[in-house]
């Protein structure tokens, strides 16, 4: 009988004794507090915790943790109320820090976070933070790793997701972005009226110089209306310059001689 209660006793020990081996993976840090008192952190690999005397508050994964968060009914600097989603990347970097300066570091971070969008949004305009959604996403990864610092936490970066306006501010800033491509189109289109005006006083003026070259220009258009038009009849304006060189017709101009009477006038 004692030595059945020799073998289970020394089972029991054993067991015990066993149940301090712990693996910790790769990617993971172990806090150890020995009776209250913090006293390092353990792994990766085979660590061995005194049962009864360490303990382990938690494991910390080191790798990049993603915090979703967001902001709603916020009012920008001009006073817009708006909803925005974004999201924080980050990771423990000191497993003490994390353990002994905060009681839940993630949770911590994810507020902190949320009350820096607020404080952000209401110190710019609804069109920087539609614009410049970059420039604000690092001012937000600045202040709210600064304020982790203290729990052993690292921001490597913050991305604004979604945007969202009131539904009546959507309509009028369709409204306003329709009225400004017009008023572009308009002076586009003004533009371009005072850029012909201008060709066509230089070309008046080259015309004034060289009637000539005017004779040519109406030439052209006679052929131009022959070659596009689709019936036979071809409708000549009445203030028709003159043609200097001979040309047939109803143009009031000499008529073309024959070879007979080209001959007669040689002679």
């Amino acid at each position: 009988m004692i030595d059945v209660l020799t073998a289970l006793l020394i089972l029991i020990v054993a067991a015990v004794l066993l149940s301090g081996i712990r693996v910790v993976r790769e990617w993971e840090r172990v806090p150890v507090l020995r009776l209250g008192r913090f006293i390092g952190v353990k792994g990766p690999g085979l660590i061995y915790v005194i049962p009864g005397i360490d303990k382990v508050p938690k494991k910390i994964s080191m790798r990049v943790h993603t915090v979703p968060f967001s902001a709603e009914q916020t009012l920008t600097k001009d006073n817009v109320p708006v909803n925005v989603d974004a999201v924080m990347y980050a990771r423990p970097v000191d497993p003490e820090k994390c353990i002994l300066n905060v009681e839940d570091y993630e949770l911590a971070s994810m507020w902190a976070a949320q009350t820096t969008l607020r404080e952000v949004i209401g110190q710019v305009n609804l069109n920087e933070l539609l614009t410049e959604r970059e420039a604000i996403a690092a001012r937000l990864r600045e202040i709210i790793d600064e304020k982790t610092e203290h729990w052993g936490v690292k921001v490597d970066s913050v991305e604004i997701r979604d945007v969202v306006i009131p539904k009546e501010l959507q309509d009028a800033m369709s409204r306003m972005a329709q009225a400004e491509r017009e008023r572009i189109a308009r002076v586009t289109l003004a533009q371009a009226e005072y850029e012909a005006a201008n060709r066509f006083l230089e070309a008046a003026r080259i015309y004034a110089d060289n009637p000539r070259a005017l004779e040519i220009r109406w030439m052209n258009i006679l052929y131009e209306l022959g070659q596009t038009g689709k019936g036979s009849i071809i409708f000549i304006p009445v203030q028709m310059p003159s043609v200097a060189f001979p040309a047939v017709g109803m143009l009031g101009v000499e008529k073309l001689p024959m070879e007979g009477e080209e001959e007669e006038k040689e002679d």
